[in-house]
């Protein structure tokens, strides 16, 4: 167990900046946090830094979090009030990050080896982030039989993770002009039938490794129109769709027609936007069941997308673990309470120094 006050730590991450694109100092702290620590081999890519031991293990395991912050909300300056830490990013995730730091630091001899990754750019589109940089510039560095991600889980497992994917309705009609509306068709008007399916969408909830899924197809926008006295021709709605792990993309783009199908006319399209695959639980991996069976709490699906599935799709299982409350994530409150800190650096270090063999 550290004797390192670990709210203090995060406290002092949280006072370094490092709104995404911005990650240079909070990288050139933690590398020179663990530079001179003599069982750790550093590497750098970018913004990006990869600590890694090599004792020649059996297996290894990647322990992730990223560095980045949204931009701030009258909340960069960390506050301490008992065992509460207020501040930008005090959940989302440099609480996560204080105790991937501390493990580094001090955990000389684990029974697995480890890879640490302190990444960049996870806040923002994901062509961004500092994995992919990584996979491009050092793909060995990502090799690992297993992963954990330091996301805000308020310290209980969340595993695996949604897929998304933003669907595109395109309506048609024609032009006419508002004196005349008989003479046209109104693309916006036709719009109400999709909107009233995608409305009354009942979810699935399907239980995977014994955590449940529950997917969501929302409207999220809506363009249309030509002028103030032209009936519209063509109207659009995004709709966004979280998925369950059970499906590939494919399958899930399919459903989303299959809602909205019954509304559409020869000369509408349903068209894929963009997607990020989703990841399984994968909680039968010895590595992951033995930090499930070091957590109080029953491990319960990720209700959103997060880089599980960048490890899940290069064939890693990975997890979400890691304090913090997502619900405050982003926000101006965001907080982060000691307890959970310890908590999860205490089932981490158990995992590397006590199991895992």
């Amino acid at each position: 167990m550290t004797t390192t006050d670990l709210l203090a730590r995060c406290a002092q991450l949280v006072d370094i900046p490092s709104v995404s694109h911005d990650e240079a100092a909070i990288t050139d702290f933690i590398e020179s946090e663990l530079r001179a620590v003599p069982w750790l081999t550093l590497d750098r890519v970018d913004h990006t830094l990869v600590a890694r031991t090599t004792f020649g293990r059996d297996r290894r395991i990647i322990l992730a979090g990223h560095t980045d912050t949204v931009p701030a909300n009258n909340n960069d300056r960390a506050r301490i009030d008992g065992d509460v830490l207020w501040g930008l990013g005090s959940a989302d995730m440099k609480s996560g990050v204080t105790v991937l730091l501390e493990l580094a630091r001090t955990v000389d001899a684990p029974l697995v080896d480890v890879t640490y990754i302190f990444y960049e750019c996870e806040e923002v589109a994901s062509q961004h982030s500092g994995l992919l940089k990584v996979e491009k510039a050092r793909p060995e560095l990502l090799a690992g039989d297993a992963a954990v991600l330091a996301e805000p889980t308020s310290a209980r497992i969340e595993a695996g993770c949604q897929g998304a994917m933003r669907v595109a309705v395109t309506m048609t009609g024609e032009r006419a002009h508002t004196a005349r509306p008989w003479m046209g068709t109104n693309a916006i008007h036709r719009l109400a039938g999709v909107l009233e399916r995608v409305a009354a969408y009942k979810e699935r909830r399907p239980v995977l490794n014994g955590c449940e899924f529950r997917e969501a197809l929302q409207a999220v926008h809506v363009e249309g129109g030509v002028a103030g006295n032209v009936v519209p021709d063509r109207a659009v709605v995004t709709i966004n769709h979280r998925y369950a792990p059970d499906r590939t993309t494919d399958e899930a783009f399919e459903h989303v027609r299959s809602v909205v199908a019954d509304a559409l006319g020869p000369n509408d399209a349903v068209e894929l936007r963009d997607a990020a695959a989703p990841a399984p639980p994968a909680l039968d991996h010895p590595l992951l069941a033995d930090l499930v069976a070091r957590v109080d709490a029953p491990p319960m699906a990720k209700l959103g997308w997060t880089d599980v599935s960048f490890f899940a799709n290069r064939g890693t299982p990975a997890t979400n673990f890691g304090p913090g409350d997502p619900n405050v994530a982003h926000s101006a409150n965001e907080h982060v309470q000691r307890q959970e800190i310890e908590r999860v650096h205490a089932a981490l270090e158990g995992l590397l120094t006590t199991g895992a063999a």
